[in-house]
């Protein structure tokens, strides 16, 4: 029986699959993901897009012929004084980060920006209330009629 690759070898081999500037980009910015939350929780959704998470969906990697995108799940609440949301800017949550060939973006503005957005999913959990199981009303007897 074969074990079923994780997540984290499923981004690998996507990097290495890539294996031009795209792939260079991607592994550059997951490096960066990594060491600025080490507690950061790697998956593989939606038949093949890298998502980085804690305490739910930080942003996504994905990569196109003339761009690696980072997507931000909740890009629109945070502050970006680096300006480093350069796509998706007239969406009411997301924002996204557009990589091009040969671009190099800010270590230190990126990683704030992340950590930025790790802090509003931690904020939001901390929030919610814990669900409580609803009871289901009780029936009442129906009367027989005969």
């Amino acid at each position: 029986m074969s074990k079923d690759p994780s997540p984290s070898e499923l981004i690998s081999k996507r990097i290495a699959e890539l294996g031009d500037w795209r792939g260079k980009s991607l592994r550059r910015m997951r490096k960066l993901i990594q060491d600025a939350d080490p507690e950061i929780i790697e998956e593989w959704k939606w038949r093949g897009t890298p998502v980085w998470s804690h305490d739910g969906i930080v942003c996504t990697g994905e990569s196109y012929k003339s761009v690696v995108k980072l997507t931000f799940a909740k890009g629109a609440f945070l502050r970006d004084p680096a300006r480093l949301f350069n796509s998706s800017l007239e969406g009411n949550v997301r924002r996204a980060i557009d990589i091009h060939e040969g671009e190099e973006l800010d270590e230190s503005a990126f990683k704030a920006l992340f950590l930025q957005a790790v802090a509003l999913n931690a904020a939001a959990k901390s929030k919610k209330p814990a669900r409580k199981k609803k009871s289901k009303p009780a029936k009442k007897a129906r009367p027989r009629t005969g």
